[in-house]
């Protein structure tokens, strides 16, 4: 069986994560979270004091990228690749809502997505990846053989990041969350550098009223079919 790159990109809390694990586990592919290497920076600049809720230092964060280092290594027990900063899991740190308040602003920044994506391509080069994000099938992987664009309205992807963090345990309000969704819409579909936009042979999943089971079950009869053509 030939082995693909498969491209899935989409708003945020669409499943695009979700769907593209349980497709590179049962195809026994590479996965690569675009989006938690975009956390990752947005984790650092934090942390460094470049960022914050009022603050912006782009000048400071560009001239520190070469001190970025980032990694996937797997969990065993979860069968899953996390991610790394600079040597340090980071994969529960980076899921919070103070870093998904800010990585749309740093995911703006065009050294920043050229360091990413110049590392994402290198992912890709044998083949056999599932790679989910923002510009996959658009930059990153314009050739590749099979790409999804994830949809979803933005109530029903604001209850789905809501019921994940309350059950991490987070003390957040959906309004809030709602509010956040739709402030990501804007900023990634509007933002000068590879703004999110569905390539022209993309096949659009929305999946605002399928379940997990179901959305796997869709896309994963097409990977199929592509796969054996």
């Amino acid at each position: 069986m030939r082995q693909i790159t498969i491209a899935i990109d989409g708003f945020s809390s669409t499943g695009k994560s979700t769907v593209a694990k349980q497709i590179a586990k049962e195809l026994k592919y590479i996965y690569i979270d675009s989006g938690a290497m975009y956390r990752a920076v947005t984790l650092f600049a934090m942390n460094n004091g470049y960022i914050n809720s009022s603050e912006f230092n782009k000048k400071e964060l560009i001239q520190n990228l070469g001190n970025i280092h980032l990694s996937f290594r797997l969990n065993e027990k979860k069968d899953l690749a996390e991610i790394y900063l600079n040597k340090v899991n980071v994969e529960n740190e980076i899921r919070g809502l103070e870093v998904s308040k800010l990585v749309s602003k740093v995911a703006e920044v065009s050294e920043v997505r050229r360091m990413l994506v110049k590392q994402q391509q290198e992912y890709g080069k044998e083949k056999g990846v599932v790679m989910d994000g923002r510009d996959i099938g658009t930059v990153v992987f314009p050739e590749a053989e099979l790409k999804f664009f994830m949809t979803a309205s933005a109530e029903k992807r604001a209850t789905r990041r809501f019921d994940e963090l309350i059950s991490r345990g987070d003390k957040v309000n959906f309004e809030e969350i709602l509010k956040n969704v739709e402030y990501r819409d804007l900023i990634d579909s509007t933002r000068e550098d590879s703004p999110l936009v569905k390539a022209d042979d993309a096949i659009e999943i929305d999946n605002s009223d399928l379940s997990l089971e179901e959305q796997f079950e869709k896309i994963y009869k097409l990977v199929k079919k592509k796969i054996k053509n």
